[in-house]
C-alpha cells in the first residue's frame, strides 16, 4: 500500500502552552551562563529558536493511542490477528512478521501487525502518519523563564541532585501539521481522540510532567481529506479509470478504494465510509478531490474526527482490524 495513494489526511494544529512546558536539549551547552536543562533550538526563520520536534510530539501521541487501544482491546498479541491489540513497546517480539530471516509479504505483515503498529509502524512497515516540526507563530512571541529544582533521594529525603535550573516556555504559540495516508476511518478516529486527551490534559508532553509542565492547549485549525486518484463530477466523487463512485461529500477510508481481495489480505474494512456536510471539490491543478473542515468550532475539524470517531467504535466490539 506504501506504493500507493488512495487517500491522504492533513491536521493543522496549533499547540499553545497551559503552563511551563520544556522539551530538552539532549546534551548541555556549553556556555556557563545558560541553564543546566535547556529548551531544544533550531534555526528558522532567519535565526535561532526553540520549537516542539515532531519526532517527540509523535512519541507522545502514539503511546497515548497504545493506552487507549489496550484499554478497550488487548495488551497480547492474540491468537486472532483480527482482534484490537497494542504490541508492547518493552516487548519487541515480531517473530510471527517473519519466515526465517526474511519479512512475509507486505500485505500479510500489514494484517498481523497490531493496530497501532499499523498505524505508527514498526521494524517490519513504514509508519503512515508523519508529524512536522512545530514552531513558534512570529504573531504570538514565546515566553522563557528560567526555573530551580532538586532531585530528591528517595531512601533518605534529602537532596540526592542539585540544586539545579531549566529552561521553560510559558507562553506562545507552535504551529504544525499531521499528515496521515492510506489511513482507514478508525486509525483517523483514534488520532482525533489522542488530540482530545492532550487538550483536555490527560497527558502532557516533554520534561517533568509529574511536576505538572507539559500541559498544552491544542487547537484545531484546518483537516484537509484528498483523494488524488479521484475528480468532483456532476455531485459525485469519481475514481479514475474505474467504474467507482460516492457521494460528493463522503468520507473515505482506504479499503473503500480498494478490490475486496486485497481488502482481505490487508485486513481493511470494506465498506468504510461516512456521510458529512462538507461537500468534495478539485484539488490544487483540478486533479483530485478533496473535503476541507475549517476552525476549531462543533462544523469544523472536530465535526471530522466526531464522524471518523463512529467508525472507529465499530471497531472496538467487532474486533475487526482497521
Amino acid at each position: 500500500m506504501h506504493k500507493r495513494y488512495v487517500n491522504h489526511c492533513a491536521i493543522e494544529l496549533t499547540i499553545i502552552p497551559r503552563g511551563p512546558i520544556l522539551i530538552k536539549a539532549s546534551d548541555e551547552g556549553a556556555d556557563p551562563t545558560k541553564p543546566n536543562m535547556e529548551f531544544v533550538e533550531t534555526i528558522h526563520a532567519g535565526g535561532r529558536s526553540i520549537y516542539l520536534p515532531g519526532s517527540s510530539l509523535k512519541g507522545a501521541i502514539r503511546a497515548h493511542a497504545e493506552r487507549i487501544v489496550r484499554t478497550v482491546g488487548s495488551d497480547t498479541r492474540p491468537s486472532d490477528p483480527s482482534q484490537l491489540w497494542a504490541s508492547d513497546p518493552l516487548k519487541l517480539d515480531y517473530a510471527h512478521l517473519r519466515e526465517g530471516d526474511k519479512p512475509k509479504p507486505g500485505p500479510e505483515v500489514y494484517r498481523l501487525s497490531s493496530f497501532t503498529d499499523q498505524l505508527f509502524g514498526n521494524t517490519e512497515i513504514a509508519s503512515r502518519l508523519r508529524i512536522e516540526d512545530a514552531y513558534p507563530n512570529a504573531e504570538q512571541p514565546v515566553q522563557l523563564e528560567e526555573r530551580n529544582g532538586v532531585a530528591i533521594d528517595r531512601v533518605f529525603g534529602s537532596v540526592a541532585v542539585g540544586p539545579f535550573n531549566f529552561q521553560v516556555c510559558t507562553q506562545g504559540e507552535f504551529k504544525t501539521k499531521i499528515h496521515l495516508k492510506n489511513f482507514t476511518l478508525a486509525q483517523l478516529g483514534l488520532i482525533g481522540l489522542v488530540l482530545r486527551d492532550l487538550n483536555e490534559g490527560w497527558f502532557g508532553l516533554g520534561f517533568g510532567k509529574s511536576r505538572g509542565l507539559g500541559t498544552v492547549e491544542v487547537r484545531l485549525d484546518k483537516a484537509t481529506v484528498q483523494y488524488p486518484g479521484c475528480v468532483v463530477d456532476e455531485g459525485k466523487i469519481q475514481a479514475l479509470g474505474r467504474d467507482q463512485s460516492w457521494n460528493h461529500t463522503a468520507l473515505l477510508g482506504a479499503g473503500e478504494f480498494l478490490e475486496p481481495a486485497e481488502c482481505s489480505r490487508y485486513g481493511f474494512p470494506k465498506p468504510d465510509q461516512q456521510s458529512t456536510p462538507v461537500a468534495a471539490s478539485a484539488m490544487d491543478l483540478g486533479f483530485g478531490a478533496q473535503l476541507v473542515w475549517e476552525g476549531n468550532g462543533e462544523s469544523g475539524v472536530p465535526d471530522l474526527f466526531g464522524r471518523a470517531v463512529k467508525s472507529w467504535a465499530t471497531v472496538i466490539p467487532q474486533g475487526a482490524a482497521a
